[in-house]
């Protein structure tokens, strides 16, 4: 088993856990609006979803790390796709919960989910567990965005 690096993998779990603070942070005073809202079936409860992203964000991290740490040429495209993944994900609770343009938040959710996927096939290529690490994430941004969906056309 290799040796831990502590800084980096101190770094890797930071910066996600960060973004998703900091988007948490945004739409602090959204979440009451966002209990007056239309549902669809199987909309799990407000508490989860903060559980569910602390450790998505978590997952990421490490996955992030073990990228950054296996010394592959290509892991700087893939580091690339990473931070791009990252501003658009910060991006989306701002479009949903603050602006309420379900529309255009599904759309944006579709890229998201775009960059995930290749995301995750150029951390294939370099780590798999690093990859299979995102498939979480990769399923949560589904099901979100049939939440998405649900909302934008029930509301």
């Amino acid at each position: 088993m290799k040796r831990i690096e502590w800084k980096p993998l101190c770094i890797s779990l930071l910066i996600p856990l960060c973004v998703g603070g900091a988007a948490a942070l945004a739409i602090m005073n959204s979440m009451d609006q966002y209990a007056r809202l239309t549902k669809p079936p199987l909309s799990p409860p407000s508490w989860l979803f903060p559980v569910v992203w602390s450790v998505l964000y978590l997952l990421m991290g490490i996955s992030c790390y073990r990228v950054v740490v296996s010394g592959a040429k290509s892991r700087k495209t893939a580091l690339t796709v990473y931070g791009i993944q990252l501003a658009v994900n910060f991006l989306w609770p701002i479009f949903f919960f603050r602006t309420e343009d379900f529309l255009f938040s599904f759309i944006w959710l579709i890229l998201l989910w775009i960059l995930i996927a290749v995301m995750l096939s150029q951390f294939k290529t370099i780590d798999k567990t690093a990859a299979l690490l995102q498939i979480p994430y990769l399923l949560w941004v589904t099901f979100a965005g049939y939440l998405n969906l649900g909302i934008a056309l029930l509301n």
